[in-house]
Formats: structure tokens, C-alpha cells, sequence
């Protein structure tokens, strides 16, 4: 079978698709990745899918200081390039497509990519990972990265002694400001409606934190700046009245959608869609069928652990397979 390589600027090659694969890893992100080095290195000859977005989240950020091994930061496209080439350098196959549909009522499971390619898995490693929800402003996007960011804990840091804002009032925009509220001079906190939808404790913790400032009934109409933040213009809905807050970072805390739907007939699945696994492992509700990074992690959602939960993912790929007499 033959599928058109989407590498992009990797080769515009036609590449053979396997029939069958022992491991087949969907998405590429520090996840992904993990998984494909560590199953590549254990001789399970993984096939990956790298998705819409290669690379994840992390192509759409730039400077990253958190990650161990990166001394002096690396940018976010850069790191994902030398994750690539380490699983690359192991024999990792790369397929520049997306998986549209699976069927996974009995093994080797059925993955069809870009509806029209089938491939039949021994087992399949999820690493599909999670997209944040953004406000939807023009502005919004041409300065991602710029000042404008959806994750305190990776940004927060640039951030030092200056004016931020987030946009958000639920326990996870409750943290990030308190986050931001220990490195930043002042934080704005802007919530849609009359009250923070936070847990009690949480918003305890807001109010009693005084370089925080929550701005009710308030809606942000466009954030200001050439190449980086300089402001923000907010309108209250109550008093009718606009005005722009002089700021330099811009944090968007309205959650993420985790990259699941074609999953959700077979996994198990939260109220929010994100895949159940087994506490301590990376097993779903069907045997031979793992999940790893942020499609099933909405709590730390941090490069670092997607790469660790990805090497689990390969662990416990490999033992299902030798278990079932497929490697």
C-alpha cells in the first residue's frame, strides 16, 4: 500500500505503509516520541503517525527553560526536531499523515489513515495530546508566543516584576494567577461572569492574594502590541465601560480539549475526554491499547511528564506483546 508522505519539510517522498505493525504510535509530540524511542530500542519496530500538528503543542511555543538537559532553553520547534531525529536514529518509521478512524473490537486492532489506508496493530500507543481552548481574537493568535500563552507554569517565568493578565475563573485560571502572582508585580484576573467558578479554598486563596485583581462581568475585546503584548482592551458588561490594562503577558486559562474523539466509541473516557488508564500505567480498558501524554493527563500537562508517561506507554506495550507471544 502506498500513502503520501506529508514530512513537509522533512521529504515530499511516497513511503511504503505497513499492513501489520507490532506498534503503531499515534501523535508526536514529547509523548509520542518517548514511546517511539524507548519501542524502537527494545526492537518492537514502531510506526508512527505524527498527526496534523507534528510535534505538539511545543511547535507553537517558543523558549523552553523548563525541560532537563537544556541549560541555556531551547525553542519549542527545535526540541521537538531533536526528539524526531532521536527516534528516527532507533528506527522509528514516521508517516506525515493522521489517523481518521480505529476499530478496536478485537486485535490486531484496524487504524485507518487519512480514510483510505489501513493498518493493523499488535498493540497502539495513543499520544494524541490535547489542544487549549483560545478566545478566538485575531490578536490572540498573531502574538502566541509573544506574550500571549495558554500554559503560566511553562511561561510564567519570562514574566518576572512585570503586569500580566489571565483570562479564566476556575480552578485551573485560580491556580496559574496564584502561580503568576509569585513572580509578577500584578495579576489581572478576567472572568466572563459575576463570580469565579473556582473552588471555595481556590478562591480564598485569589482574594486573599493582594497583587491579584479579579475584574467581574468583564470580556476582553483584543490585546494590544506589534511584535509583543503591551496591553489589553477589556469591556464590562455591566457598566458598558472599556478600558485597556497596561500588561505584557497575556494567559488564556479556559481549559483544553484533549485530541480523543476517534477513540471515544472503544476507550474509556472523563466528562471531558480525556482517556482513563489504569492508575500507575498507561493501560486502557482494552488490552493492548495504551495512552500517554496530555490525552490522558489534564492535570500537569508538562512536556516532561509526557515524555515520561510515553516511556511508560513503551514498557508496557512491550510486556503486553511478549505476554501475548508477539515479541
Amino acid at each position: 500500500m502506498l500513502l503520501v508522505s506529508k514530512k513537509s519539510h522533512h521529504s515530499n517522498t511516497i513511503m511504503d505503509t505497513p499492513e501489520r505493525v507490532k506498534c503503531l504510535i499515534i501523535g508526536s509530540g514529547p509523548a509520542g516520541y518517548t514511546a517511539a524511542i524507548y519501542g524502537a530500542r527494545a526492537d518492537l519496530k514502531p510506526y508512527m503517525v505524527a498527526g496534523l500538528q507534528p510535534g505538539g503543542q511545543l511547535t507553537i511555543t517558543t523558549e523552553v527553560e523548563n525541560y532537563p538537559g537544556y541549560p541555556k532553553g531551547i525553542q519549542g520547534p527545535e526540541m521537538m526536531e531533536d526528539f524526531r531525529k532521536q527516534a528516527e536514529r532507533f528506527g522509528t518509521n514516521i508517516s506525515w499523515s493522521y489517523v481518521s478512524s480505529v476499530d478496536f473490537s478485537k486485535a490486531p486492532y484496524k487504524v485507518v489513515v487519512e480514510e483510505k489506508t489501513t493498518i493493523l496493530a499488535d498493540s497502539v500507543i495513543i499520544a494524541t495530546g490535547a489542544s487549549a481552548k483560545w478566545l478566538g481574537l485575531p490578536s490572540e493568535q498573531r502574538l502566541n508566543g509573544f506574550g500571549v500563552s495558554a500554559c503560566a507554569v511553562c511561561d510564567g517565568y519570562f514574566f518576572r516584576g512585570q503586569d500580566v493578565a489571565i483570562v479564566g475563573g476556575g480552578d485551573t485560571a485560580a491556580e496559574e494567577a496564584s502561580y503568576l502572582a509569585k513572580l509578577c508585580t500584578k495579576v489581572y484576573m478576567i472572568v466572563r461572569k459575576n463570580e469565579l467558578k473556582a473552588s471555595k479554598a481556590m478562591q480564598h486563596r485569589i482574594f486573599n492574594t493582594p497583587n491579584i485583581e479579579v475584574l467581574f462581568n468583564t470580556e476582553t475585546i483584543e490585546i494590544t502590541g506589534e511584535k509583543g503584548v503591551d496591553g489589553v482592551q477589556v469591556f464590562n458588561t455591566l457598566t458598558k465601560q472599556e478600558k485597556v490594562l497596561k500588561i505584557t503577558g497575556f494567559f488564556v486559562a479556559i481549559g483544553h480539549q484533549p485530541n480523543t474523539d476517534i477513540f471515544k466509541e472503544w476507550l474509556t473516557t472523563d466528562d471531558q475526554g480525556y482517556i482513563k488508564t489504569i492508575p500507575g500505567s498507561s493501560r486502557t480498558n482494552i488490552p493492548g491499547v495504551f495512552a500517554c501524554g496530555d490525552a490522558q493527563d489534564k492535570i500537569y500537562r508538562q512536556a516532561v511528564t509526557a515524555a515520561g508517561s510515553g516511556c511508560m506507554a513503551a514498557l508496557d506495550a512491550e510486556r503486553y506483546l511478549a505476554e501475548n507471544g508477539l515479541h
